[in-house]
């Protein structure tokens, strides 16, 4: 059956759509990328909504409407697709800040091509790590598939809990720490360790001048261990895909409570 681009209802079912899709672009890796000019952003947001709009319309059945609720409706719904992956790459940024605090190098700072703040070397390193295997694993697909799910299963402009919502939302952020402590955890562990063997070396060699060792062995140690622990992060990112599809589909679950 052709779509009809004058059946009633269609433009407030677009306006709607469109703020769900403007949602996901402002919170999602590599869509929310400042690099990318806010013109190819809009576009985007256009031909996605081009896209989804017959979707979108079905599971409305033309009934939506636009209202300030609605408007804010639309908008979390957006931003609860985008939050798994923002999550995923501000717990690999806060995992380059403990690493780079263990070993000594939280001054080094250069601008992150992606948020367009100053951050620290290894933060960005892991970030661009992190989105180099996310592309690779089409993670961007997945959140754009979740994004085509939602049109059915939370129709827009529909009535949802938003006090349930966000408290899913808020439990699925408390994950970052938890995420970016354990892929910092084996270079935390190894500088511990060598700055234990240092201050052994320390007291039974009390001649030798640790202070111009000390630097450069931490720094050594805590990068053997971090390559070595990029193959975990790295298969912890190919799994996200199927850890997402469990995280968004209780979001929504929680979204229809009402």
């Amino acid at each position: 059956m052709p779509f009809d681009l004058f059946a009633p209802g269609l433009g407030p079912t677009l306006a709607l759509l469109a703020l769900r899709v403007g949602g996901l672009v402002l919170i999602a890796p590599v869509f929310s990328a400042k690099t990318i000019p806010s013109s190819i952003k809009t576009v985007v947001i256009l031909l996605i909504t081009a896209v989804l709009a017959p979707a979108a319309y079905a599971g409305s059945h033309g009934t939506a409407q636009l209202t300030p609720a609605t408007f804010f409706t639309e908008m979390t719904v957006g931003l609860a697709i985008g939050i798994g992956g923002a999550i995923l790459l501000g717990a690999t940024e806060l995992a380059g800040d403990m690493m780079s605090t263990a070993m000594g190098l939280s001054g080094a700072a250069l601008l992150d091509p992606l948020s367009g703040q100053s951050s620290n070397v290894l933060s960005q390193l892991c970030q661009l790590f992190a989105v180099t295997v996310l592309l690779t694993v089409d993670g961007h697909l997945v959140m754009l598939e979740a994004l085509a799910l939602s049109a059915r299963e939370v129709p827009v402009g529909s009535a949802l809990d938003l006090q349930q919502g966000a408290v899913a939302m808020l439990r699925t952020a408390g994950e970052l720490f938890l995420l970016g402590l354990r892929f910092a955890a084996p270079v935390i562990a190894a500088s511990l360790i060598a700055n234990v063997a240092l201050a052994i070396l320390t007291r039974a060699a009390p001649q030798l001048n640790v202070l111009t060792v000390a630097f450069p062995i931490q720094i050594a140690v805590g990068l053997a261990a971090m390559v070595a622990s990029l193959a975990f992060l790295a298969t912890y990112v190919s799994d996200w895909p199927l850890a997402f599809e469990t995280t968004i589909g209780r979001i929504f679950g929680a979204l229809n409570a009402g």
